[in-house]
């Protein structure tokens, strides 16, 4: 009861107006008043919409049996990719959608979420194909997602006598093992038994990867109805994969607002941090490196005290970005969107892996911003469906002719998207005709990936910050359009204020990128531009040892850089660093400084007695920096060192560099 029904009884109680038992039943129907008008829970008006049931988590199918849900639906189709960058989960899917054309019916599955053991198992469904899209990464090393299913496979897997099976691998012809995850699958599945129906295909990420796999995929889909003895049911179709559904009553707090996996996880952080749940790290520092010019190097400093992260020098962190807010707003103008609209796009496939392409609910400005890839060029499907929207015949025309697998198609993509560099917003802004609904375009457009940094700091002496070394990309493409690093544009703006401590979401990736285990073992370091990171950390923690008075080995630098007055980064750490010893020896090569042009190859070649010696004598080399060019010219100087010190013939110097690299003595941290 309330105050003032509990006043008017004790006052009648007192009077002797009311026995105990009226007082009983008076407080009975009173309790009974209060609790009908005031507490009960009213029944709800019907919503304008039907109402959505947000779970905390971005939804997944959680039966690891993929033979069973491949049964219960009907489907004789597997497609599994290992993907690090959303490439191969986007060719699988691809793929998966193919077979339909095929009269059969495909799933795109995530190794790391279904049982792999149950691979042999997959012959008891009549006329199945197990298709791997298999992505490298690293050193030949499997992506994240693919790493058990690798270990299962080096574990000898199971028996797949009669298992029918396909491999497209991507990779990067600039990296030293080139498509080695993909072709190891390949070999791995033939030797426990397994029949492959047709030929590996190798994609080049540093050439067209796209083109790679569109002609591949021409070639196997008719190797596939040979030898199942099936034909394609009709012409390639466009099908959506999701549907959409709008939302005008959902809570605020159950809609996404950029987490990557739980929903609120930006609010409350709760350890472990990983991929799926990244850490809002503090930046306590963000500063410039350049003295000069007009290109820009960040030293950023993320504070990691109480997230409970650990990290080895020579280890990676991601960022998670978020995409330009011009840019956003620009393609919002141009598809004529409400922008702040909640949606939710759900998949039509019940037994898919991923009911949503990404968090959902969430606003379209959301999707844009966090979720979305909206600055790379789109690959050649998306092209095609968008021709399907084209109100002018010759956009339309245009389109298809671009996104066919010939001559013209291929020069036209070439040029018009790679090296004209058009996003999906010049697109839409070169061909006003095309206007896509934007469902279908959140649909089409792949994920929004991390961005990996190699760590620039040891924690021997930074225990509770990483620090991040990043130059600024920012260029204007052949249209005349501004183009800006995702990631670098977002971090440079992330600079604090007095207290005020702007945020980024990260974790760490571990890396076999590591110093000798005794500090004694002298080591090669040999990076130029921002390729100096990881050897930042690993100078460091040479330094905090050799300060300890634990015996350390030669610590030899070669550096380089453009100009000495401009972009020698870190210029007074390394010159103390040498002057107390840490570094034994540093050479630094400035390309732009003299009459000629002199990189860190030609310096290496100066000192070639130098360098065999420590070879000799154990060293450990470590190369960081572009694999195109400088990673391939220092390897052939390795070569040219080897052979001349060594008085060995070209096809031994080889060898001898091999056996370096399978001791782990001759280690890469390369980007093209």
């Amino acid at each position: 009861m309330d105050q003032t029904a509990e006043t008017i009884v004790e006052a009648a109680a007192e009077e002797g107006w009311l026995s105990t038992l009226d007082i009983f039943v008076i407080s009975l129907l009173a309790g009974f008043c209060i609790y009908w008008f005031f507490l009960r829970s009213k029944t709800p008006e019907p919503p304008p919409i039907k109402k959505l049931i947000v779970s905390q988590t971005a939804t997944k199918t959680s039966d690891p049996s993929f033979v069973n849900r491949m049964k219960s639906s009907g489907r004789n189709v597997v497609v599994f990719y290992g993907s690090q960058t959303g490439t191969a989960e986007e060719f699988a899917g691809r793929l998966a959608k193919d077979a339909t054309r095929y009269g059969m019916k495909g799933l795109a599955a995530d190794p790391e979420e279904c049982d792999m053991e149950e691979l042999g198992k997959l012959v008891d469904i009549e006329n199945s194909l197990a298709i791997f899209c298999m992505a490298t990464y690293g050193e030949g090393d499997p992506t994240d997602n693919a790493q058990e299913f690798h270990d299962w496979l080096q574990n000898d897997g199971g028996e797949l006598t009669g298992l029918k099976y396909a491999v497209f691998a991507l990779g990067n012809k600039t990296y030293e093992h080139y498509n080695a995850m993909g072709i190891y699958v390949d070999k791995k599945l033939e030797d426990l038994g397994a029949t492959r129906v047709f030929e590996i295909g190798l994609g080049d990420d540093d050439g067209n990867i796209e083109e790679d796999f569109v002609t591949w995929r021409e070639k196997f889909w008719p190797a596939v109805c040979e030898h199942f003895g099936v034909q394609a049911t009709g012409d390639e179709v466009s099908m959506r994969q999701y549907v959409q559904t709008l939302h005008e009553d959902v809570p605020k707090e159950k809609v996404f607002t950029g987490e990557v996996v739980r929903l609120g996880s930006f609010k409350t952080q709760k350890p472990p941090f990983d991929s799926k749940n990244p850490y809002l790290a503090p930046v306590s520092i963000n500063k410039e490196l350049h003295k000069g010019g007009n290109r820009s190097c960040m030293h950023i400093e993320l504070d990691i005290s109480g997230s409970k992260i650990r990290y080895e020098a020579g280890d990676h962190v991601a960022v998670y970005p978020i995409n330009d807010p011009e840019i956003v707003e620009k393609l919002g103008k141009r598809m004529n969107i409400d922008l702040d609209t909640v949606f939710t796009l759900t998949n039509l496939d019940e037994e898919a892996s991923k009911k949503h392409p990404f968090p959902c609910p969430c606003s379209y400005r959301t999707a844009l911003s966090h979720y979305l890839d909206i600055t790379s060029p789109p690959h050649k499907h998306i092209l095609k469906e968008l021709a399907e929207y084209a109100g002018d015949p010759k956009d339309k025309e245009f389109l298809l002719n671009i996104s066919a697998n010939t001559p013209e198609g291929k020069t036209l993509y070439s040029n018009w998207i790679m090296k004209d560099h058009r996003n999906i917003l010049a697109i839409l802004e070169d061909l006003p005709s095309v206007n896509p609904a934007i469902d279908h375009i959140c649909e089409l457009l792949p994920r929004l990936q991390a961005r990996y940094y190699s760590i620039s700091s040891s924690p021997k002496i930074h225990p509770n910050h990483i620090h991040i070394t990043a130059v600024l990309v920012d260029y204007t493409t052949n249209t005349g359009r501004r183009q800006m690093g995702v990631a670098t544009r977002w971090l440079s703006l992330k600079k604090p204020c007095g207290d005020a401590r702007p945020t980024v979401p990260i974790y760490v990736r571990k890396s076999q990128f590591r110093l000798p285990f005794k500090s004694s073992t002298p080591v090669i370091m040999i990076g130029p531009g921002t390729g100096l990171a990881p050897f930042r950390g690993f100078i460091q923690e040479r330094d905090y040892y050799r300060k300890e008075g634990k015996p350390v080995g030669d610590t030899m630098l070669f550096f380089g850089c453009r100009y000495k007055a401009e972009d020698f980064i870190y210029e007074d750490e390394l010159t103390k660093y040498e002057q107390d010893g840490t570094l034994t020896k540093m050479y630094v090569a400035f390309s732009r400084d003299g009459p000629e042009k002199v990189y860190v190859q030609h310096l290496m070649k100066q000192n070639k007695k130098e360098l065999w010696d420590l070879l000799q004598s154990g060293a450990h080399l470590y190369v960081c920096g572009d694999a195109r060019n400088m990673a391939r010219d220092v390897q052939e100087t390795i070569m040219e060192v080897v052979s001349e010190h060594g008085n060995l013939d070209k096809t031994q110097a080889a060898e001898y560099v091999k056996r370096l690299q399978s001791k782990g003595r001759y280690s890469c941290d390369v980007w093209s």
